[in-house]
């Protein structure tokens, strides 16, 4: 729907109710040029981040029994790594 201003200033309440009901946007003109656009209020729905990935991946063989590997902080594979830490005081040796 299109109409002037001078219209517009005249029918702007019945207008905006036609809006509302129709919900179809009024293209507000001014000599003949679009300069306004009227459109229907949509009310914003808050987004839930919870449970938006549901249903994206699918599970496939035995997630809870132990794969038979040993893991390689109880077997020591990777002390390297943990070399200069003091877990005690919880400095270690990276602030020299």
């Amino acid at each position: 729907m299109e109409i002037d201003t001078t219209g517009f200033k005249a029918k702007r309440l019945k207008l905006i109710d036609e809006v509302a009901q129709t919900r179809e946007p009024l293209i507000i003109t001014k000599r003949g040029k679009p300069v306004a656009k009227v459109v229907p209020f949509e009310e914003e729905t808050p987004t839930s981040h919870f449970g938006f990935m549901a249903g994206t991946i699918e599970i496939t063989g035995d997630i809870i029994s132990p794969i038979g590997e040993e893991w390689s902080a109880l077997t020591g594979d990777e002390d390297e790594f943990y070399e200069g830490l003091n877990a005690a005081d919880g400095k270690g040796d990276h602030g020299k």
